[in-house]
């Protein structure tokens, strides 16, 4: 993993990736129609915004940006936040105490910092009211930015979201929702 950035953003820049990754939370929000109490989960290389490779370049001040945009509106929703760690630390993620606990997820020892777990997740340790590190979620929504591969914390099934903007910064943007499976065939009926 890479060292903190030591190129600072303007301010005009940290308002435009402000900006874009709102509209894109509410494109994704408007689409999963999430119910209290499912999960988001959120993937996002601060170096990929910055154009760097990811890993290369993590930006606590970024990070700390967009957490300044994300926390407002999941509390909001009523729905719990899982953010990613990179793949220093195999993924894990930042939840809530109270979300492992609901879904009964494995609690892990571990405190990501921007080197070891990227500044999303060291944000989301300093953020959370009572922040734990588990090592997998089945999220029932997601947002990718710099394609972080959270597919692995997604429900089944995955279905995409064609959000209005391509990327956040100079990373690439995915976003998905979950659906249930369809099962039985033809002769199946999948609505009341």
């Amino acid at each position: 993993m890479g060292e903190l950035s030591k190129v600072k953003a303007k301010p005009e820049e940290l308002a435009g990736y402000q900006a874009q990754f709102q509209e894109a939370l509410q494109e994704v929000l408007a689409v999963a129609k999430l119910e209290p109490g499912e999960i988001l989960v959120v993937g996002c290389s601060t170096s990929e915004i910055t154009g760097q490779k990811i890993g290369s370049a993590s930006s606590l001040e970024i990070a700390e940006s967009l957490m300044d945009v994300l926390l407002p509106m999941i509390k909001k929703e009523g729905i719990y936040l899982a953010i990613q760690c990179c793949e220093h630390l195999n993924r894990a993620l930042v939840v809530e105490e109270e979300c492992a606990k609901k879904y009964g997820w494995e609690i892990v020892s571990v405190i990501p910092i921007p080197a070891a777990g990227g500044s999303m997740a060291a944000t989301a340790m300093a953020r959370f009211d009572r922040p734990v590190v588990v090592l997998a979620v089945a999220a029932h929504a997601g947002i990718d930015i710099g394609d972080t591969f959270i597919g692995m914390h997604l429900k089944r099934v995955a279905v995409p979201v064609r959000l209005s903007m391509k990327e956040i910064g100079q990373a690439h943007l995915t976003a998905a929702r979950t659906r249930p499976m369809l099962i039985g065939g033809e002769r199946a009926v999948y609505t009341k």
